[in-house]
């Protein structure tokens, strides 16, 4: 055997019998230096102070023989539980191997025998760069697989807004997802954009990131779906995300309280985007209510409703509106047409319209506006001839 070889065995030796105090010095270390590892608690501390330990035993053993392969991912972080991964991130690994590596360096000349200091030294530089690599591939393999796993709850809980079977199980998925008190919540939805689904999805995470907004995001079929929280201005935020969908419309449902209220608004926004070709000039985003027409005529049986509601019920109950409303929409074309039919004046005519906007939101001297309200009253008129709730008829 020569020289340098005896050495190295000796150096081995003596860093064999120093494993322990070495060990527990480079904890000493930790604690005096890292605040967040004092800031642990006691069981976290252990195994910090084991994954150290398991790392130096490692370093002795690559020392022994550093070109036999070795698993130094499996001896070093294997010997900590998944949470710890969690508990302490990729820097703060990092700030702990070079505490450790430190510890090691300021004894080099006590651990090495006389000749093998530069070896030892080497070796150092050499493991910690493997146990670096080691580290990040760890972490790498973490965020894999939770991102993994946060895509099927994400997927999950979408599925159960557009189903409204939001329950406690749904609840739980997403507070694992960091949903557990967002507020302010509304769904968008669009055409999927073309190209690689996820990495569109990534994109449009960045967005709402970037905007402070909180999103859940998924492919339905052709359909991305957004359910987009923390939404002081839905309009405004609808906005910041719309670009990073397909072309078509995008339609913005309500806002709701709560992802658990949000099953609403996830229902008119798909129901607004199956109606929205009706309206081929909407804005983009268009908000579900604003297509309550072409949704009624799709058999939207909720958009029905509102519209009946909001326009034939109010009108009902001022007959002098009902009249003027369906004489201008339905049998004159112009405001003093409308006026010579009613035989008064029209001044008369005008204030009445007025009346109509304020009374259902709608005005009649828009086309959108008239559009509604006379699918409004045709949809009352015959919720009435039905035996609905309707009782009274309009002339």
């Amino acid at each position: 055997m020569s020289a340098a070889a005896r050495a190295h065995a000796a150096t081995a030796r003596r860093l064999e019998r120093a494993m322990g105090s070495l060990g527990s010095a480079a904890t000493a270390r930790m604690d005096s230096t890292l605040p967040w590892f004092r800031q642990m608690s006691a069981d976290q501390r252990a195994w910090v102070g084991l994954v150290a330990q398991a790392g130096i035993a490692a370093f002795v053993t690559w020392f022994r023989t550093p070109d036999a392969p070795h698993a130094i991912t499996a001896d070093v972080f294997g010997t900590a539980p998944r949470e710890l991964v969690r508990a302490v991130s990729l820097q703060q690994t990092v700030e702990m191997v070079r505490a450790t590596i430190t510890v090691v360096e300021e004894r080099v000349d006590e651990l090495a025998a006389p000749g093998d200091e530069a070896h030892l030294r080497e070796a150092l530089l050499r493991y910690s760069r493997e146990i670096a690599f080691a580290a990040a591939e760890v972490y790498a393999r973490a965020a894999e697989a939770r991102g993994a796993w946060d895509a099927r709850l994400e997927a999950l809980v979408i599925d159960a807004l557009l189903r409204d079977e939001v329950d406690d199980d749904v609840a739980s998925r997403a507070a694992a997802l960091g949903w557990g008190s967002v507020g302010r919540v509304l769904v968008l939805a669009g055409g999927a954009p073309t190209g690689d689904p996820e990495a569109s999805l990534d994109i449009l995470r960045r967005a709402a990131d970037h905007h402070g907004l909180d999103l859940l995001t998924g492919i339905h079929g052709s359909v991305l779906v957004a359910v987009v929280g923390g939404a002081r201005d839905p309009v405004r935020a609808a906005r910041h995300l719309v670009p990073h969908f397909g072309p078509g419309p995008v339609v913005l449902g309500p806002l709701a309280q709560d992802l658990a209220a949000a099953a609403p608004s996830a229902r008119q926004a798909m129901a607004g985007l199956a109606a929205a070709p009706g309206w081929p000039d909407a804005p983009r985003p268009v908000a579900a209510d604003d297509l309550l027409p072409e949704r009624a005529l799709a058999g939207d049986a909720e958009a029905i409703s509102r519209l009946v509601d909001s326009v034939h019920e109010p009108l009902v109950a001022e007959p002098a509106l009902l009249e003027t409303a369906a004489t201008y929409l339905e049998r004159a074309s112009s405001l003093e047409a409308c006026a010579r039919l009613l035989f008064v004046h029209p001044n008369t005519v005008r204030y009445r319209l007025r009346r109509i906007a304020e009374i259902t939101g709608y005005p009649p001297t828009e086309p959108r506006g008239a559009l509604t309200l006379r699918l409004g009253l045709v949809l009352g008129r015959l919720a009435a001839a039905q035996g609905g709730d309707h009782e009274a008829t309009d002339p």
